[in-house]
């Protein structure tokens, strides 16, 4: 962060000071909220939660560097005391912002956010610094803790939004008012809280209306809900996407032996081929929407082809693939899981497998509401159409759609099982698997089932899945 003093913060976020000698001391560290993270000149923001309360911590990160504690009441130690310290945090991000001399790029979607975040990371950071959201911290809480790791050397701040209803995004947006703002799709994740795909596209269009007049939107081309948005702003419009009408697209798509997507990247300043390190071709659409920024903030057509073929993975559990030593392969995608994401996995599966025994190891999607039973029917369905060699299905309810959609998809009954547990699908996995098979692990992030890739890649017969 910026450095500020105790007394700029407290008048910033309208607080109280409590057991500060000096209020000129600065906090020159982050902003954090859990204890492990402090360093020294930190503040550390205490929220109560369900379980924890941040507050008890206080004088154990004082001792460990914390300049002070952004808490809702007096802890004994130096503090700056608010009504509601999550609004707090928020008056802090939007003033750290406004003075950051920085370009904020701003990025939503029902499908791919994080993965097109680390992208566009990846590609701006060779021009110049770069700070962006870590995982998927895309609330209004995490949103503001990223936004206050900027310093004055950071020239482009990419921050993801997410959204559980109308009008979240719209806070986001007043809290770090974005510059150039990226809509990726709007699918059906989450279309059991906002009640159906228009109101997602209600929600999600709330980004490109906060944007300035020369600002710039970046826009789905292949998406008709995502590119109708271009009637909500006053900025400039560009589309990416495989259309013939969009501004940065991609022609002659393919996958290479492994599942790799390779294309010409065809932008407004020239064309140039990329050759991708991550897998399924989904990702060609997340790459254009990279380039898309890019372009908009002045990179030629070869610097973010070369970026882009360069560009890994940077979060955690998002189709990360690791090959034991007995030549079978773990692809872990177990971070979430929506419609979208999960036919995408399947079919990036499915290429990679090719001439291999292929396993689909998946747990529920969940907040689909009513449409729970035939999108878990349609993917168990679509497991067999890829000729997935055996889909298991673990869990409850959910997972037996699953298992029934494959099973009455297919000819013999053989393609699918359904298990109970993580547990029971290590055991299952383990006794089965043959030197060269290939396994995807994907479900919501609530299911957990990045237990069972580690525990394939753990090896042996030794051990059981962590408890959750």
């Amino acid at each position: 962060m910026i450095a500020l003093s105790l007394a700029e913060i407290a008048e910033v976020v309208g607080g109280q000071t409590h057991d500060i000698p000096d209020p000129s001391v600065q906090v020159t560290g982050p902003v954090v909220r859990d204890s492990r993270e402090v360093e020294p000149g930190t503040l550390f923001a205490a929220f109560v939660g369900e379980r924890v309360d941040g507050h008890d911590f206080a004088r154990q990160v004082v001792e460990a560097g914390a300049v002070a504690i952004l808490a809702s009441r007096p802890v004994g130690v130096p503090a700056i005391v608010v009504a509601d310290v999550q609004k707090a945090l928020g008056a802090l991000a939007r003033h750290v912002v406004r003075r950051l001399g920085a370009t904020l790029v701003a990025l939503t979607g029902s499908a791919g956010k994080t993965s097109t975040k680390d992208l566009i990371a990846q590609v701006l950071q060779r021009k110049a610094p770069t700070v962006w959201t870590p995982g998927s911290l895309n609330n209004e809480i995490g949103l503001p803790l990223t936004a206050l790791t900027a310093t004055e050397e950071t020239r482009f701040l990419v921050l993801e939004m997410g959204a559980r209803g109308i009008g979240h995004i719209r806070y986001l947006t007043d809290l770090t008012p974005p510059k150039v703002g990226l809509v990726l799709n709007v699918g059906t994740a989450h279309i059991g809280e906002f009640g159906g795909r228009e109101q997602i596209a209600q929600a999600k269009g709330e980004l490109v209306e906060a944007l300035p007049g020369d600002g710039a939107a970046i826009l789905n081309a292949d998406d008709p809900l995502v590119r109708a948005m271009a009637s909500r702003t006053k900025a400039k419009v560009i589309l990416f996407g495989e259309s013939g009408e969009a501004d940065v697209r991609a022609e002659n798509v393919r996958l290479t032996d492994s599942g790799q997507p390779s294309f010409m990247l065809h932008t407004p300043s020239g064309c140039s081929d990329v050759t991708m390190r991550l897998y399924g071709e989904h990702h060609v659409s997340n790459a254009l929407a990279a380039a898309a920024v890019a372009h908009e903030l002045g990179m030629s057509a070869e610097e973010i082809a070369t970026a882009l073929s360069e560009a890994g993975s940077l979060s955690r559990w998002r189709m990360e693939v690791t090959e034991r030593p007995d030549g079978v392969t773990i692809v872990n995608d177990a971070y979430n899981a929506n419609p979208e994401s999960m036919r995408a996995a399947l079919r990036a599966l499915a290429a990679m497998g090719k001439g291999r025994r292929t396993w689909a190891v998946l747990g529920k999607m969940a907040e689909l509401g009513d449409e729970a039973l035939a999108e878990h029917d349609a993917v168990g369905r679509l497991a067999v159409r890829l000729n997935v060699s055996k889909l298991v299905a673990v869990g409850g309810r959910e997972a037996s759609w699953l298992q029934l959609g494959a099973y009455n998809e297919g000819s013999w009954g053989e393609e699918s099982v359904h298990v109970s547990d993580a547990q029971a699908a290590v055991d299952l996995l383990r006794s089965e698997l043959r030197p060269g098979d290939v396994v995807l692990v994907k479900a919501s992030r609530s299911v957990g089932l990045e237990s069972v890739a580690e525990a394939l890649l753990a090896g042996g017969t030794e051990g059981e899945v962590a408890a959750r």
